[in-house]
């Protein structure tokens, strides 16, 4: 990169100057300049290179960016690439950064691009103090602003993100943020730690990214033809998924103990253990795929379809047993395509023993058949 920006920036950026002032060199080579004598010395952060005022990486990078035409062209330079969440302004925002960014989450309620004169007014600041507030926050770019098809501003998932973690932060639930751990099509998941130096996890639910932007009609959390927010859903997915977890550990189901939950962010325990997708192999895989098997039927004794149940969403220790993950797909037995959920469960699980092991059963349960679908009254399907 060295050696790029030597060749297409420098040359552009460099000027004649005698010894270290950055002016042109007069005319005549027998005229001497007094070093800095002509111009003030250049400002903090910038660099002389051969006499010349040199940019900042950031800038240069971005100049690179435009002249090479093997990297990307969209967006900044340093967009390109997938990032940690970054949380460390939130260390420094004033209480009523929070209260403007609280009101644009309450204005996303009802609408798409919250008008600025609603931010005020939710905020309860006056407009020259909203307005300054609300550009630091683009700025940091925990909102976004519209200017078509009016002037407004919208919650940006960072924003969400820092809403969400301020409101643990203030309750106790979590003193420290750590490193990602997983990425999913519908979720990043972080570790943290607990103000009695206890870590676990934090799931951040992000439904609505690009290859999985069907969720809205394939899930049942909005009526038909309702039209909300991603960060809505993403909030409704987050609550489903941590009352089922909350009722699963409590009957004592393999699951991470859950914590707590706000808006999009679900606080559990750290499941130790490998997901299954990456163990090559297994001492006793018929014993695992028939613990797979009691765990996909006991669900449905209680009145539960998983309806993501893959090797993804299971973990297995080097003792072979057994934890599942990720529920804001669960379904109800009593569910008008419940079998249909639960044939995929099985068969899911039933494929990749046989690709991957070599294991093929010879037998497996059917809803309707070895399980009682009247069970869907149970107390855990009501819970």
């Amino acid at each position: 990169l060295d050696d790029e920006l030597s060749r297409f920036i420098r040359p552009n950026l460099r000027r004649r100057a005698c010894c270290v002032c950055p002016a042109p060199r007069p005319d005549s080579s027998d005229v001497t300049h007094p070093p800095g004598a002509c111009r003030p010395p250049p400002k903090k952060g910038w660099l002389l290179v051969d006499h010349a005022p040199y940019q900042p990486p950031n800038r240069a990078r971005r100049v690179l960016r435009a002249r090479l035409p093997g990297l990307p062209q969209k967006g900044p330079f340093h967009h390109t690439m997938v990032a940690n969440l970054d949380v460390k302004g939130l260390r420094f925002m004033s209480t009523e950064e929070f209260r403007v960014l609280v009101a644009a989450e309450m204005g996303m309620k009802n609408h798409t691009i919250v008008p600025m004169p609603l931010i005020s007014s939710l905020a309860a600041l006056k407009r020259g103090g909203a307005f300054k507030m609300i550009k630091l926050l683009a700025k940091n770019k925990l909102v976004q602003h519209f200017s078509v098809p009016y002037d407004g501003y919208r919650l940006t998932s960072k924003g969400y993100d820092f809403l969400a973690l301020k409101s643990f932060a203030k309750r106790g639930t979590l003193a420290a943020m750590g490193i990602q751990i997983g990425v999913g099509k519908e979720s990043d998941i972080f570790t943290v730690v607990t103000p009695e130096d206890r870590e676990v996890c934090i799931k951040l639910h992000r439904l609505g990214r690009t290859c999985f932007r069907a969720v809205k009609n394939n899930r049942d959390y909005t009526k038909p033809g309702q039209s909300v927010s991603w960060i809505y859903l993403s909030r409704l997915s987050a609550l489903k998924e941590f009352a089922f977890m909350k009722a699963l550990h409590a009957k004592g189901f393999p699951t991470p103990e859950p914590i707590d939950v706000n808006r999009h962010c679900v606080v559990m325990s750290l499941a130790h253990g490998y997901v299954l997708n990456s163990v090559q192999r297994l001492t006793h895989p018929a014993a695992v795929f028939a613990r797979l098997m009691e765990l996909i039927v006991s669900l449905a004794e209680h009145g539960l379809i998983h309806g993501d149940f893959n090797e993804f969403n299971l973990l297995i220790d080097d003792d072979e047993n057994v934890t599942m993950i990720d529920f804001p797909q669960m379904v109800s037995t009593s569910h008008i395509n419940a079998e249909y959920y639960f044939n995929r469960d099985v068969n899911c699980v039933r494929s990749f023993f046989k690709r991957r092991y070599g294991f093929v059963a010879e037998e497996w349960p059917r809803l309707g058949t070895d399980i009682d679908r009247t069970v869907a009254s149970s107390s855990l399907d009501e819970e």
